[in-house]
């Protein structure tokens, strides 16, 4: 998982309740994004994630 639950808790704050099953959507839609980030990084020859990439 590469999202931190305690992190994604402490963002939301005391006012809000998070399920569990968001969890695992968030962590999906940024491993989507790192995906998508490090294929547009390789297709211009690049090994490092610059901010564009998102």
């Amino acid at each position: 998982m590469v999202v931190r639950k305690s992190k994604v808790k402490e963002y939301v704050g005391a006012d809000f309740r998070v399920s569990a099953d968001f969890y695992d959507a968030l962590n999906k839609h940024v491993e989507a994004t790192l995906r998508e980030a490090k294929n547009r990084a390789k297709l211009n020859d690049r090994k490092t994630l610059r901010p564009h990439d998102l």
